[in-house]
């Protein structure tokens, strides 16, 4: 599908088709084109552009190059951020003169607000470079907010591992459980945006050579200082997340050793009580308490006072 756009007083103009309005449009968007968008775009545009397969290249090299007087630049951005299973994928940016092209096979939400917003404000949006500025302003924008809300979930997280409401072991022990998976996917969701942020770093520094004009290198230079700042506070909730998942993993110890310390005290406590039981229940035929009166309470008081005194040594030395 293409969507394309003109511009009108700064501002973006939806144009159906390409058909007469070739020298009108300034930014063409294809969603998941068929050979055939593709073919047409390249003619309107002058030069090829990157199929999917080499959209997923990993070399910077295939990503980031100038051919034919047009720059191509590919960097991975998140859709479906609402979640915490973002899809991430591949979107490349050509720009040709005054002509921007964008090729993407998924829905960043910035690639619905940013022409909404355009259309009906003045942002300056002259041609395919300020429109490209814009829409990468637009994308940390999201990057930021996205990255706010996790900080928020991790702050959550970290109020019920240290301060947890249940008394009930059981309750508890299902409570992390739960936090074990919510704090995986928050880092699961922090390292995708590391990664779309670290992919827009190096398309902000190869766009500083292909933008012309004073003002729009201040805005690269401004947009390569946000997904740097962006960056950094990225590693810093991953480096949160990972003490986090430390934290409720030591918790988790702390819990079962409790419940090993209570088995291993009844274990001792019960030891002397069985071990007297076991001496009179030998079948030997002389055993003189068994002709006593008062063997049968002897024994059980006997048994008592050896469950007693292991318990009060444990409680004196403190191991319980």
């Amino acid at each position: 599908m293409i969507k394309a756009f003109a511009v009108n007083n700064d501002r973006l103009r939806v144009v159906n088709g390409l058909d007469g309005h070739e020298s009108e449009i300034a930014w063409a968007d294809l969603l998941e084109p068929t050979r055939q968008e593709e073919l047409a775009i390249e003619k309107w545009l002058g030069v090829g552009i990157p199929t999917r397969e080499e959209m997923e290249e990993i070399e910077v090299s295939s990503r980031l190059y100038a051919e034919n007087g047009a720059f191509f630049m590919t960097a991975i951005l998140p859709a479906n951020t609402e979640g915490d299973n973002p899809v991430m994928s591949p979107v490349s940016f050509v720009l040709a003169g005054r002509r921007l092209v964008t090729v993407r096979y998924h829905e960043p939400r910035a690639f619905q607000t940013f022409p909404a917003h355009a259309e009906k404000a003045d942002i300056g949006c002259s041609d395919g470079e300020s429109i490209l500025l814009g829409l990468l302003e637009v994308v940390i924008d999201r990057l930021a907010d996205v990255l706010e809300r996790v900080s928020r979930d991790i702050e959550k997280l970290s109020v019920e591992i240290f301060h947890p409401v249940e008394t009930k072991a059981s309750r508890r022990d299902r409570n992390f459980q739960r936090l074990l998976k919510d704090i995986g996917r928050k880092e699961s969701l922090t390292s995708n945006i590391r990664d779309s942020l670290a992919s827009l770093q190096r398309l902000t520094g190869f766009l500083g050579n292909a933008v012309t004009g004073k003002d729009a290198r201040e805005r690269v230079k401004t947009l390569a200082g946000d997904a740097l700042s962006l960056a950094d506070h990225a590693s810093f909730l991953s480096q949160k997340t990972t003490f986090l998942l430390d934290a409720t993993l030591g918790m988790v110890n702390i819990e079962q050793n409790a419940i090993i310390k209570i088995v291993s005290l009844a274990a001792v406590v019960f030891l002397p009580p069985t071990l007297v039981a076991s001496i009179y229940g030998m079948n030997f035929a002389v055993m003189p308490e068994l002709q006593w009166l008062l063997g049968y309470p002897f024994a059980l008081v006997l048994m008592v006072v050896s469950a007693i005194l292991p318990y009060w040594y444990f409680r004196r030395r403190g191991w319980f």
